[in-house]
């Protein structure tokens, strides 16, 4: 019998993102992988980021911290035609 493991997805999307406003840029340690049910951002770098996911219907999620070398995971895109446009780091001011 081979039992499957649930893991964050494989694709990953990596880099800065275009069109966060003025937010600042999203180190390239820092990806995420998208799906319906949910988003999973990885953090490989060696320290903790303040990172939120960007919707395209414009859902607003809280900023949340994942750790060095973790994972979070975030709401998906839905099955209603949202779209996950990126993800953008936070100040503290941004909230919890």
């Amino acid at each position: 019998m081979v039992l499957a493991v649930a893991a964050p997805a494989t694709t990953a999307h990596a880099g800065s993102q275009e069109g966060a406003g003025n937010e600042t840029s999203v180190p390239a340690c820092l990806t995420y992988s998208p799906g319906w049910r949910y988003t999973f951002v990885m953090n490989d770098c060696s320290t903790a980021h303040r990172v939120k996911v960007l919707y395209g219907d414009g859902t607003d999620v809280p900023c949340q911290e994942v750790a060095p070398r973790n994972w979070f995971t975030f709401p998906g895109h839905g099955t209603e035609g949202n779209t996950v446009e990126g993800i953008v780091l936070c100040d503290h001011a941004d909230g919890p």
